[in-house]
């Protein structure tokens, strides 16, 4: 009741804006419903308020900067709550929550208490519900999830709903990801999207098939399809029903006493425009997208409008017009019982025309997608020590970095489509959620390592360091002289649930060093000279960077292999070496120049690379294991972006969006170059200088069989007037048949073929551009013999234009717009003071031949090491003055599972989080597709207890994907959709059981992920290790 009145309240304070609702002489009927046998015109009125493009995300909201854009998010929200309660009919649908959470915290009980009310009666409803419409194709699946969670979890905690339908609207291009696990699995019944090839949607309209049941799974097929649908050209209303403020489209002028009287005229346009569409929409449901990018800011200038369309359209009645939302259409659509076209694998790539391919994005900004990658593997392993320790609600914890990472996953984010001050912006949230994650990680590792505590260690007296700059070999925690009798204590956290043996470097000063284990015994280690590329390279960006020059240089990395249990730390302790018999392998250092006409094999183990001085490139792969031999070059060139001049008809330019070569360049070596390879016991590396600006390590790590290729790319010269997008190229002899794989948000991989499209007879005009796919995780190749895999550090477009080959773009530097809306060049640049120089990249790829059918063990496994690398934390060890053994007081080990247990190798924990109730979430995923490997694509068992063997367990509650409601509630309300062709055919789907409560063990099918709450039982203290 209280509520009730709150509500009057609020009407009386608008009563002016109400009253304007209807005319002096008539009230409009707004109250229509679906009529059957009509053809029922479902006006959906929506804003899509990009989460920074143009402007930052907080720019965006409160209205500023608006000599770039007019947009004020704040205003939209202002305006449309009392246009809502003027009628209750009108109805309206909202995605963003970055922002409608900014908004929500500003607002009064009262005003509060009117939008639930709102949202209870259906006029206000959330759709998609995550804090952004994320991109869907440079994003990973984790990221995407954990985006979707938190707007998911406000939601439910704020107005106790669940989202219902999918709004992909302005993404470029579509994955399967986000239909069967971004649309299903998360409890969707539809899904609807804006932006499919042009050639495609053509074909589709004559076809009435721009909706269809979309299986993106073909491990999980039917049991996670979804209706899915696109938009007949975009996500704005139809020519001339455009009523924002200032638009050209005719108002509906219904006063006779007036000149311009128009209400035939628009209702015929109105039926016109009804008929058109529905003439290429199957049943007699039409959906029209009533706004677009930040409208609605005076929202009664719409609804105004709309009033007086639903009311004499439906007078008319040739057509129905009503308020709707995606959901009442869903439900009247599935009402029909009409059979729906089954789409399979994706929407990629897209081109909106001709000479216009999506695909430049795929590389854009690659600095900003390392680090939106690198920030997201640390907040996995960040939650799960925060989980280890104990959530702090006000001290540090990794909602800021969560919240960052979040908004980065925008379609104009992570992609890098924004101007280059919103890229900035993007960056430094990721910062200050990183610096904040990285208090939680240090203090947590410190409660551990003194005292193995589970939880209620408050105030560690450890100060553990990391090293975020690592990249650029920067790390002053390990950059201490050890001669004077100092150590350092390494601790490396493994956030993986499988032991791993890997090899870790960190920059050094001293040479005469040995590193311990935490048992005192000696770790095999070795000494490498760092290269002078490097030492520029470090200090460069470190002035850039951190605003000071470093005050020494160190000459050295320590490279030395870890052994690390699963969801646990190992410690090793770094030393002057005290003998002279004793401490790390200096590398053998070789350099070989051009004009020698020899071969360099390199490796330890079972794989050997060969190389030629004299072509300074790899020539051939050799693996004594599984005895496979192949030619490889490696290569390097670059396009020149096309820049919209010419005879061309089409002046398209190659920009931040758009891929549009115009020519391509093989760089070549300098004239006298040379190969220098490092050798030792722990690894082998071959450093080539290929130009000026591109410099390469291939590194072999000893008990690896693949081969670690690290380039840096950059500035990349335009002093010649033309824009470079610069690729690597890696040939085998495999004979692909025009056959390659991608993977789809690193999940699911997907079969490509050359110029070719499974859904249309494809029309090839850009033979390059158009046949560049998103990677995230990985591309493969395969022959009748062999499998040629390639991973990746971060997301990058790439192909295979020829049999046997895989390109990858690394890099991009553009001089011109490509006319989508950015208006910037993608001409990236770092400053220090006022001078500026061209973005300097560095990253790393990983490849691997294997015999046909063995690759997928290492794309799965490789793949998830190098999301979740191993986490390095320093500190130098204390030496008492009773002279007591510092590391004895110490936990030197530890693990959060049983001793004894690991994951399976085809399952990854991809969320361990404790929650603000204190309730845990958590998400296994099966990590492999059915049939994709031969041992590892089956159904398998996570045991509960045996994951947290000192915590007791109370109760498990499997949830839907973002943890929003019971997975059998959502169960419950799935629409089955009808399919067209016989349904006999699909083979059985299989899925894991429910959880016994007594047995606690997860059963996972091929690419299920299952999330669960968990209630444990609380403890004030408890060991994690056995006294």
């Amino acid at each position: 009741m209280a509520a009730l009145a709150q509500l009057l309240l609020f009407c009386l304070l608008f009563l002016a804006e109400t009253l304007l609702a209807h005319s002096k002489f008539m009230v409009y009927n707004t109250s229509q419903t679906i009529v059957p046998g009509k053809l029922n015109v479902h006006l959906v009125p929506h804003t899509h308020d990009d989460v920074g493009w143009l402007k930052t995300v907080d720019q965006y909201y409160v209205g500023s900067n608006n000599s770039i854009q007019g947009a004020c998010v704040q205003n939209v929200l202002d305006s449309l709550i009392p246009a809502l309660v003027a009628d209750k009919n009108r109805k309206f649908i909202y995605v963003e929550q970055a922002f409608f959470q900014r908004w929500w915290r500003d607002q009064s009980d009262i005003v509060q208490n009117v939008v639930k009310q709102l949202v209870n009666s259906g006029q206000l409803e959330f759709i998609n519900g995550g804090m952004c419409m994320h991109d869907e194709a440079t994003t990973h699946y984790i990221d995407m999830i954990d985006q979707t969670t938190l707007g998911h979890q406000f939601i439910k905690e704020e107005f106790d709903v669940t989202p219902r339908i999918g709004w992909q609207i302005d993404p470029f291009g579509h994955s399967a990801v986000q239909a069967y696990l971004l649309g299903a699995e998360v409890g969707f019944d539809s899904f609807f999207y804006g932006r499919i090839d042009y050639q495609d949607r053509a074909k589709r309209k004559i076809e009435k098939s721009l909706e269809v049941v979309w299986r993106g799974s073909k491990s999980l097929g039917s049991s996670a399809q979804i209706f899915a649908g696109a938009f007949p050209e975009n996500y704005e209303p139809p020519p001339g029903f455009y009523f924002e403020v200032n638009a050209d489209s005719p108002i509906v002028q219904d006063n006779i006493d007036l000149f311009d009287y128009n209400v035939h005229d628009r209702v015929n346009d109105f039926v016109a425009a009804a008929v058109s569409q529905a003439n290429i929409t199957r049943t007699n449901h039409i959906m029209w997208t009533m706004g677009t990018d930040f409208r609605y800011q005076y929202a009664h200038t719409w609804f105004r409008q709309m009033d007086k369309l639903i009311h004499y359209v439906n007078k008319d009645g040739r057509v129905n017009a009503l308020y709707s939302t995606p959901s009442i259409y869903t439900d009247a659509k599935y009402a029909t019982n009409e059979s729906w076209p089954i789409k399979t694998d994706d929407f990629f790539p897209y081109a909106d025309r001709a000479n216009a391919y999506w695909t430049g994005y795929f590389t854009s900004r690659p600095a900003v997608k390392r680090y939106v990658r690198m920030t997201s593997g640390y907040y996995l392993a960040a939650r799960q020590l925060e989980f280890f320790r104990g959530r702090s609600k006000s001290g540090p914890n990794t909602d800021s970095l969560g919240d960052a990472l979040a908004i980065a996953q925008h379609h104009d984010a992570v992609t890098g489509t924004e101007k280059q001050h919103v890229a900035n912006d993007y960056a430094k949230r990721l910062s200050i959620g990183y610096v904040e994650a990285e208090e939680v990680v240090a203090s947590s590792l410190a409660c551990l390592f003194e005292s193995g505590l589970y939880s209620g260690c408050v105030n560690p007296t450890t100060k553990f360091h990391q090293c975020p700059l690592l990249n650029i070999s920067y790390c002053p925690a390990s950059e201490v002289n050890l001669s004077q009798g100092k150590s350092l204590v390494v601790l490396v956290y493994n956030a993986l649930g499988w032991k791993r043996d890997d090899v870790i470097r960190i920059p050094v000063i001293n040479e005469d060093i040995t590193v311990h284990d935490s048992e005192g015994k000696e770790v095999e280690s070795q000494i490498l000279p760092v290269a002078d590329y490097f030492v520029g390279l470090r200090n460069y960006h470190v002035k850039a960077y951190l605003g000071q020059t470093p005050d020494q240089t160190p000459k050295y990395w320590l490279a030395f292999a870890v052994s690390v249990p699963p969801f646990g730390y190992s410690t090793y302790t770094v030393s002057n070496a005290k003998r002279a018999d004793s401490g790390s392998t200096k590398s053998s250092v070789y350099t070989f120049q051009s004009n020698e006409n020899s071969t360099i094999e390199v490796g330890q183990g079972n794989l050997k690379l060969t190389f030629s001085s004299y072509q300074g490139k790899i020539t051939k792969y050799s693996n004594s294991r599984s005895l496979v031999e192949d030619t490889v070059e490696q290569s390097y060139g670059f396009y020149t972006g096309f820049n919209g001049t010419g005879r061309d008809k089409d002046p398209q330019n190659s920009g931040a969006y758009i891929f549009r070569p115009n020519g391509t360049f093989v760089i070549k070596p300098e004239e006298e170059f040379s190969l220098t390879v490092l050798r030792g016991p722990v690894l082998d590396e071959v450093h080539q200088q290929i130009n000026p600006w591109i410099y390469q390590i291939s590194r072999l790590q000893k008990g690896k069989e693949h081969v670690e290729v690290e380039y840096i790319v950059g500035p990349i010269p335009i002093d010649d007037g033309t824009g470079k997008e610069i690729v690597t190229q890696i040939t085998t002899s495999l004979d692909s048949n025009k056959t390659f794989y991608t993977d789809s948000n690193g999940r699911d991989f997907i079969k490509r073929i050359r110029d070719y499209r499974t859904d249309w007879d494809l029309k090839v005009n850009q033979p390059v551009a158009g046949n560049y796919y998103p990677i995230n995780l990985g591309i493969y190749l395969q022959d009748s013999e062999k499998e040629f895999s390639i991973l990746v550090d971060r997301s990058v477009g790439g192909t295979s234009i020829t049999d046997g080959q895989i390109e990858l773009m690394l890099h991009r530097r553009l001089l011109l717009d490509d006319s989508r809306g950015v208006a910037e060049a993608l001409n990236e640049t770092v400053c220090i003071l006022d001078k500026c120089t061209g973005l300097t990249i560095e990253g790393k790829f990983y490849f691997k031949i294997d015999p046909l059918g063995e690759g997928a063990k290492w794309r799965r496994s490789v793949g998830q090491e190098i999301y979740s690398p191993l986490l390095l934390a320093i500190t130098e060890e204390v030496i008492s003055k009773e002279g007591d053994n510092w590391m004895d007081s110490r936990a030197p080990t530890f693990s959060l599972i049983e001793s004894s247990y690991s994951l399976p190798d085809n399952v990854a924990l991809i969320t361990l989080q404790e929650l603000d109730d204190g309730k845990v979430l958590l998400r296994l995923a099966h990590l492999y597709e059915i049939g994709e490997d031969k041992d590892l694509s089956i159904t398998t068992n996570v045991e509960l207890k045996k994951l947290f063997p000192r915590r007791k367990i109370n109760k498990v509650t499997e949830m839907s994907l973002s943890a929003n409601q019971e997975r059998t509630e959502m169960e419950k309300k799935r629409l089955v959709w009808k399919v067209e062709g016989p349904s006999e055919n699909e083979a059985k789907v299989a899925r894991g059981g429910p959880v016994d409560p007594e047995q606690m063990v997860v059963e996972l099918a091929p690419m299920e992920i299952r999330t669960f709450i968990i209630n444990f039982t609380p403890e004030i203290y408890q060991k994690v290790f056995e006294e």
